[in-house]
């Protein structure tokens, strides 16, 4: 019989485990969303103890579930029609699910074996964007054409598409088990703007959102600037993108910045930092630059520059050279006489760490919970963004911060983390694990100091991989970044092993989240199952519908057309669909 169950939301009759963390004994529920305290900060104590359900997984239905496919990519996966030009979409064929032996032979009968021990949804780089925010990076396009994407304006209602095909999940779609929780595995914002943070709280917990910000009656920003270099929606300006087939849409940017609403995911959601909620522009370590903040909230936008000046920009950008953003300040204040006037709005400023905790701890972003979605008082207390969550009986989560505050978008993480990582693992050691990241163990090579301990060790992926390793009950590393679908197999010494699953973005093209199962087979190995998920949207657009779903629908397929678009973002069917055999540990 499985192990994993609904939980009630009063909290009685529900069994609990004492763990011991390092600074202290702290009670920890076998139910759905119970932090454990980052205990390397000393912020978990004796006294400390978690004793009531912050929040439920939702019932298991009455009727046998699995296996199912509607409304997942095994059914059906929107797909390009058309070689050429700008390309509509419509129904394609699903893709089928792939068994991988790579760490550990499947065995006949299993399917018949297995009991479930956790479900749950990943969700990744969503990046909501201020599409009108002053110190958007737009002018980059005229030397990298994918700087600006024509679907920007639009990210609010994707995400919202997304919430309501979670919600319509019936459950698992291999072993029917009810989905335990959300987790967003970081950039849930693009700009690190307070306008974004607002949108995506909302997005997630449930509101009313106007995807609007400066002038309240109308949209000013690069899309009605009559630069050719942008797509002109509403004009009839024959700009490049126009050249290249998109549509002219009276009506597009009054519909953008029109109120939506979003129910808010029914299940319990967790949260993790990605360097696009954590830096400016998700690269500059530009806080304490007052001249920056003063352009975020201001009056005065830069919408145009010179191929060769944004090349040099981008080259700073990318090979890291200007991590505090210096040069990007001397830059704007250079083009001071090229900015466009536009209406100055305080919601742009950018927020501090702080703010970004207080806000998820907001009652008025709980949605049906948990409080604070993974974090705690104790990471204010401590300016920590990591901590440990209990799944089910059998099994633990564990989000790290991998975003580094010295600047640049690769990430890392310090000492104290990496300490307090090994021990969770240790004092869970009868719980299997799952690791949750924005960066995957490829993209943390930015050893920079942080700033606020600027004598700690900074970590990279691969020390993190070993430390993983050394732990027999690690099942999986969650993660995005890359905007891509990867599964990468992980071995170390002894027979452990694990699997990392990198997934793609909501932003762009195919625009994806990910279910996750795992499954004891009962015959010394465990199955991880993923199956990806496509936003509510209809695959079709009508382009006279401009609508909350007909935008939705319009995100998608104005990314997949985005120019300069990735088109090997969905990965290999290795990459999507899965059955990811390995070892009991």
């Amino acid at each position: 019989m499985s192990r994993t169950r609904s939980v009630a939301g009063s909290g009685q009759g529900i069994h609990r485990r004492s763990v011991l963390a390092a600074t202290g004994a702290v009670a920890l529920s076998a139910g759905v969303g119970h932090a454990l305290r980052p205990s390397d900060s000393q912020a978990a104590t004796a006294q400390e103890s978690t004793t009531a359900v912050a929040a439920s997984s939702r019932r298991a239905p009455a009727a046998p579930l699995a296996p199912y496919t509607k409304g997942t990519t095994l059914a059906s996966v929107a797909t390009p029609r058309g070689g050429s030009g700008y390309r509509r979409l419509g129904d394609g064929a699903g893709w089928q699910r792939v068994v991988r032996s790579d760490l550990a032979a499947p065995k006949s009968g299993r399917a018949g074996r297995r009991t479930a021990l956790a479900a749950f949804v990943q969700l990744t780089d969503l990046h909501i964007i201020d599409a009108q925010h002053p110190l958007r990076l737009e002018y980059l396009r005229s030397a990298d054409i994918h700087a600006w994407r024509p679907h920007e304006a639009l990210t609010v209602q994707g995400a919202i598409a997304l919430v309501e095909r979670i919600n319509a999940l019936r459950g698992a779609p291999v072993t029917g088990a009810p989905l335990h929780f959300a987790m967003t595995t970081g950039d849930n914002t693009d700009n690190n703007a307070k306008s974004e943070l607002d949108w995506f709280l909302k997005i997630m917990s449930g509101g009313r959102i106007t995807p609007n910000s400066g002038d309240p009656r109308r949209y000013e920003g690069v899309q009605n600037s009559g630069l050719k270099q942008y797509w002109q929606p509403d004009a009839a300006l024959r700009d490049s993108d126009k050249q290249a087939g998109f549509p002219h849409l009276d009506g597009f940017l009054k519909a953008a910045v029109r109120e939506v609403r979003s129910p808010g995911l029914n299940l319990p959601w967790y949260s993790t930092v990605g360097n696009h909620d954590s830096l400016p522009m998700g690269c500059y370590a530009s806080h304490g630059d007052s001249y920056l903040t003063e352009l975020a909230v201001g009056g005065k936008k830069l919408m145009s520059v010179t191929a060769a000046e944004a090349q040099q920009l981008l080259a700073q950008i990318k090979k890291a050279r200007d991590p505090k953003g210096v040069r990007y300040h001397d830059f704007l204040k250079s083009h001071a006489r090229s900015m466009r006037s536009v209406t100055p709005d305080e919601r742009r400023a950018p927020f501090t760490q702080a703010e970004y905790l207080k806000a998820h701890l907001d009652p008025a972003h709980r949605g049906v919970g948990p409080a604070g979605h993974g974090y705690s008082s104790a990471n204010l207390d401590t300016g920590t963004q990591y901590y440990a969550f209990r799944i089910s009986d059998d099994v633990i989560g564990i989000s790290l911060d991998t975003t580094d505050s010295g600047g640049h978008y690769e990430g890392s993480i310090g000492t104290a983390q990496l300490k307090w990582l090994d021990r969770t693992l240790r004092d869970n050691k009868d719980s299997y694990a799952v690791i949750f990241s924005h960066h995957t163990s490829k993209t943390m090579t930015n050893l920079r100091n942080d700033p606020a301990r600027p004598n700690e060790r900074r970590h990279n992926g691969q020390e993190v991989l070993a430390l993983l390793g050394s732990h027999p009950r690690v099942l999986a590393w969650v993660n995005g970044h890359i905007h891509k679908n990867v599964i990468t197999p992980h071995s170390a010494s002894g027979g452990r092993s694990f699997w990392e699953i990198s997934t793609a973005s909501h932003v762009d093209f195919p625009q994806l989240a990910r279910v996750i199962e795992l499954a004891d087979n009962k015959d010394g190995t465990i199955s991880l199952f993923t199956t990806l998920v496509e936003s509510s949207a209809p695959h079709r657009t009508d382009f006279s519908d401009l609508s909350q779903t007909g935008l939705a629908a319009l995100y998608r397929e104005l990314s997949l057309n985005a120019p300069g678009a990735s088109t090997t973002l969905g990965g290999d069917p290795k990459d999507r669909n899965t059955e990811l055999v390995l070892k009991k540990g």
